[in-house]
């Protein structure tokens, strides 16, 4: 092949190269690129005005950042072949490309029954059809199937560099310094055993750091009250328009592939059959339907759409105890004689719901500690730890929306 390198000026860190032809056949494809119209955080800008950047700057400093855990591992010498880090950087690249629009908040109410990893592998085996077969190493790497699991750990894992980069990215273009981590330490201090993923016992604060970090961002930033707010409203629009199709109304979304999706009927079983179309969607056939629909006839999917296109976001509490039912009948009467509407519609101005997030989880999730004895050590069980038991269970907080 021939020699090609390229640099990318990247905000968080600098010049990110690609210095491989198969990379930029990657990343030069209409599959990868179509990642600059879908937003890292949805509706976050709508709280923190600077995190507008997208899937495609998140997976580039991925990329980036896996280089660097390979050439570190390569640097302690830990065996990895050109074959395997060039998989590993693909598997990286591509890791994210099955997210739909809005990513995470969309998930399951445009294509039921389907995760964005199984769109992702879809996306990869297309892929590898078309560059005649030279990602089956970044599939078996995704999939956990090749021999050296630290590959996929680094790709998938408690302390893998995708959290690694979103941590970081999220943390600098919201300006919330909480998020900061010190991912290059970390990096210097990851070390392979028995063909696991570990870390030297000299980063065990770094990590510690790390754990709290997402822990703070999820709480003020992912699951910023306003955030669920502005989210909710989404899926309440899309489940509005869905259910005004089944009843035979007339509502259109501004391109044929949303509308496709939007006219589905239960969980989809053959999601390779419509890859093409869901590649042709982004934020953009989302928000300009929900631009076109805030003057819809139905005065709930117009008033929801509306709201969001205005930042009239419903109200939202967050708060230990699930919220008072009293509370919740007299929001619903108020909403129905504002708007005019019945009692099943308020429901889409007036609901509640529970967010969670676990800091740490060691019944499915480990960092293990590498001591220079050769012991190892599962990081909640390390002598004066921070991350204990008492950070592994999974903080619930009942969310209350409610037309203002």
């Amino acid at each position: 092949m021939t020699a090609v390198r390229k640099i990318i000026n990247d905000p968080v860190y600098g010049f990110i190269t690609i210095d491989h032809p198969l990379l930029l056949s990657v990343i030069s494809h209409p599959v990868y690129q179509r990642l600059r119209n879908i937003h890292q955080m949805a509706f976050a800008h709508l709280v923190y005005p600077g995190a507008v950047h997208s899937r495609l700057h998140h997976s580039l400093g991925a990329y980036h950042l896996m280089g660097m855990a390979l050439g570190e591992l390569k640097s302690k010498g830990v065996p990895i072949t050109p074959e395997e880090e060039l998989g590993a950087k693909i598997a990286i690249l591509l890791h994210d490309a099955g997210h739909g629009p809005f990513s995470h908040a969309l998930e399951q109410e445009l294509i039921p029954g389907v995760h964005h990893e199984q769109i992702s592998l879809l996306l990869m085996e297309k892929l590898n059809r078309e560059m005649n077969g030279q990602l089956e190493t970044a599939i078996s790497i995704f999939t956990n199937r090749h021999p050296k699991a630290f590959l996929h750990q680094l790709v998938s894992g408690q302390l893998d560099v995708d959290r690694m980069d979103y941590l970081n990215r999220d943390s600098f273009f919201t300006g919330v310094a909480e998020g900061v981590i010190g991912y290059d330490r970390i990096i210097k201090m990851l070390t392979v055993k028995d063909g696991q993923l570990m870390v030297e016992e000299k980063a065990i604060y770094s990590i510690e750091k790390f754990l709290v970090s997402r822990r703070l961002m999820y709480w003020q930033v992912y699951l910023h009250k306003t955030v669920v707010s502005a989210e909710q409203m989404l899926i309440r629009i899309i489940r509005r328009a869905k259910e005004l199709i089944s009843q035979g109304k007339e509502i259109k979304a501004v391109s044929p592939d949303l509308d496709f999706f939007l006219r589905l009927h239960g969980p989809v079983t053959d999601m390779e059959a419509h890859t093409d179309r869901f590649c042709r969607l982004d934020d953009h056939d989302v928000m300009a339907t929900i631009k076109q629909w805030s003057t819809a006839a139905d005065p709930v999917l117009a008033a929801l759409c509306r709201f969001l296109v205005e930042r009239k976001l419903l109200k939202v509490k967050l708060q230990a105890e699930a919220p008072d039912p009293g509370l919740l009948a007299q929001k619903k009467k108020e909403v129905r004689e504002r708007l005019g509407i019945g009692e099943a519609e308020a429901g889409y101005f007036v609901f509640t719901g529970v967010a969670s997030n676990t800091t740490y989880n060691p019944a499915d999730e480990r960092i293990q500690i590498l001591f220079k004895d050769g012991r190892i050590r599962d990081i909640s069980t390390v002598d004066n730890a921070l991350i204990q038991q008492n950070l592994s269970d999974t903080v619930k907080k009942h969310y209350f929306c409610f037309a203002g």
